[in-house]
């Protein structure tokens, strides 16, 4: 596990967006997969940018998604279809053939997750998987003690998750829905290169656990310590509670330009 400490957000969107148009440049039709809410929003930004200007093309880029929420109307401007639609498959210049997702509003769920599952196996697997991280340690929608290995499933949404996620809901948790589908952490551990971006001091303590602490099902996000690629990218606010801050900077200063992350 790597991990990169930057000044702010923009920062840190531009260094991931470096990392993936290195990615495109070296496979074009390479997998991307992404993650909703506010935190990889400058990630976006910055690599519209670079598509925008032409020293990015991701005109055959595949865009897969991280989780979906269960049972919101096709179309809904808060499903995540919509949202990694409007956010970053439409600024990138693609369509929506280039995006896939699981079914949300699905009669069988379960079927519509074991779908998702062999879908990213066609498609040669996740080259690069962005990730958040919620105040209690969940990536994905994979809430504490969720099960290492798992798979993509049906999750139901803890209290603290929902109330996180009432911003996006008019601030009226009764519209936040209790289940998702979410991509399994066995299913994230899978991807080739996750990244996780994480900034703010409301993420401090969860970041300290994920890096510092045990593996452990009550930080699902510890478990990219078991990845041979995972990088973290932090803001200053959110590496506060980091003991080993001062190395990961020294460590980050010495590398080569050449490896990027």
């Amino acid at each position: 596990m790597e991990v990169v400490i930057v000044p702010d957000a923009k920062a840190g969107g531009e260094l991931i967006a470096g990392a993936i148009g290195a990615l495109l440049s070296r496979k074009p039709d390479a997998v991307l997969g992404v993650a909703t809410g506010s935190t990889p929003l400058p990630i976006y930004q910055a690599l519209a940018d670079k598509v925008r200007s032409g020293a990015v093309d991701a005109s055959r880029a595949r865009i897969c998604q991280l989780d979906e929420y269960v049972g919101l109307p096709a179309g809904h401007p808060e499903s995540y279809r919509s949202v990694v639609l409007r956010e970053v498959v439409e600024p990138l210049g693609l369509s929506e053939a280039s995006f896939m997702g699981p079914d949300g509003s699905a009669k069988d769920v379960q079927a519509a997750c074991e779908a998702y599952d062999r879908a990213l196996a066609e498609a040669g697997g996740v080259d690069l998987q962005l990730l958040g991280i919620g105040t209690d340690g969940h990536i994905g929608f994979n809430e504490p003690c969720s099960s290492l290995a798992s798979r993509t499933r049906i999750k139901t949404l803890t209290e603290q998750t929902r109330v996180d996620n009432a911003r996006f809901f008019d601030n009226d948790i009764t519209q936040v829905p209790h289940h998702v589908i979410t991509q399994g952490i066995g299913t994230i551990l899978e991807s080739r290169h996750p990244i996780l971006l994480a900034t703010g001091e409301g993420k401090a303590d969860a970041v300290a656990a994920t890096v510092e602490g045990p593996v452990a099902s009550v930080v699902p996000a510890s478990a990219l310590q078991m990845h041979p690629h995972a990088t973290i990218v932090v803001d200053e606010a959110a590496a506060s509670k980091l003991k080993l801050a001062d190395y990961f900077r020294a460590t980050y200063a010495a590398k080569p330009l050449w490896q990027g992350i």
